[in-house]
């Protein structure tokens, strides 16, 4: 599978119908907050990765997660996954960690409430591992259970 990591939207497009034509699973990486609008609006998406990863600055009261309930709405409309890119997660140092795993939480939170699925991508943990990552992190039973991609 290949991931789209362009910040163009033309070349996106272009991309996403090439990997459409060959029935691949079509996964793009997050990037600003507009192009992450315009991928989450575009149906032949499957997987939109690490919407937590970005360098804005979080707010006081508040964490800048990447995700909206408006962007998990349309993703949840779309047949969306949210994905997390685990192995990246555990080659960050600790204070950069803890921050990306509070913003998953957040993330988690919202597409509980949108019942958006978010998955953990690519599939490097067992699916028991998987689920209690998600439970620890304060997802549903339900979206422990549907966090493993395969």
């Amino acid at each position: 599978m290949q991931m789209i990591t362009t910040s163009n939207l033309n070349t996106l497009r272009k991309e996403i119908k090439t990997l459409k034509e060959k029935k691949e699973t079509v996964v793009v990486q997050a990037g600003s907050q507009e192009f992450n609008r315009k991928v989450v609006e575009n149906k032949d998406v499957d997987i939109f990765l690490d919407p937590h990863v970005h360098d804005r600055k979080d707010y006081m009261k508040q964490r800048d997660s990447g995700l909206n309930e408006v962007l998990c709405k349309l993703a949840k409309q779309n047949n969306i996954k949210i994905g997390i890119d685990w192995p990246l997660i555990k080659k960050m140092a600790k204070k950069d960690k803890a921050i990306m795993l509070s913003r998953i939480k957040q993330n988690i939170d919202l597409c509980k409430r949108t019942k958006t699925q978010i998955i953990i991508y690519p599939k490097s943990l067992s699916n028991q591992e998987i689920s209690s990552i998600f439970l620890s992190l304060g997802a549903s039973t339900n979206q422990a259970k549907e966090a493993s991609p395969h």
